[in-house]
């Protein structure tokens, strides 16, 4: 509670209005906190799933390639591997929550195929580049949703550091404090109307 500020009506009315803001802030914010937490869970979900599906897709890739080696042999797939001009790109754009820059990245892969013929090769090639693709645009997205569970976390303490203060501190000190000044602006009053009421009994004996 501030003592220090005059028991004035102006004041006791800037005070009112300064309550009223605070608990329409702490109303939008205690929003934002929900949605936030909200949005941190769903990307949690998805994560575990995710990696989940990462560690399957990068085992199937190795499989796959193990299984290629079998039956081509390991100097034909070297051989291939460095045949083959493939490159990855990625592009990162962002989307936004409640003021929250999120990632969304983006895989692109240039260099087409076939890198496989009947003579040579086998279509076993083809499948083992088709599984690491897939496993790279998988770790992609799972970049993606990790940073923005960092992001968003980071962004929930704050939210939740604002909402306690707001709620534990600045709106209770502000009702005690205009508590205070309404009964000091009573309390003067009634002093006021006790000494007029004084007065005119002093002017109507004098009479």
């Amino acid at each position: 509670m501030d003592t220090s500020i005059a028991p004035t009506r102006s004041n006791m009315m800037k005070l009112r209005e300064e309550l009223e803001f605070s608990r329409l802030g702490h109303e939008l914010l205690d929003q934002k906190r929900s949605i936030l937490v909200n949005e941190l869970l769903t990307l949690v979900d998805q994560a575990v799933d995710y990696q989940n599906r990462v560690e399957k897709a990068l085992s199937e890739a190795e499989a796959s390639l193990q299984e290629a080696i079998m039956h081509m042999g390991r100097l034909r797939v070297a051989n291939l591997a460095g045949a083959v001009s493939i490159s990855s790109s990625f592009e990162v754009r962002e989307r936004r929550v409640m003021g929250v820059r999120l990632p969304n990245v983006e895989t692109s892969f240039s260099g087409e195929g076939p890198f496989f013929s009947p003579e040579d090769t086998s279509i076993l090639s083809e499948v083992v580049i088709g599984k690491y693709r897939e496993a790279l645009v998988m770790m992609g997205e799972m970049a993606e949703l990790k940073v923005s569970i960092m992001r968003l976390s980071r962004e929930v303490k704050k939210t939740i550091r604002k909402v306690n203060a707001l709620e534990k501190m600045v709106i209770p000190d502000k009702e005690e404090t205009l508590k205070y000044l309404e009964g000091r602006i009573e309390e003067s009053e009634r002093e006021s109307l006790i000494l007029l009421k004084s007065v005119k009994e002093r002017m109507e004996k004098r009479r």
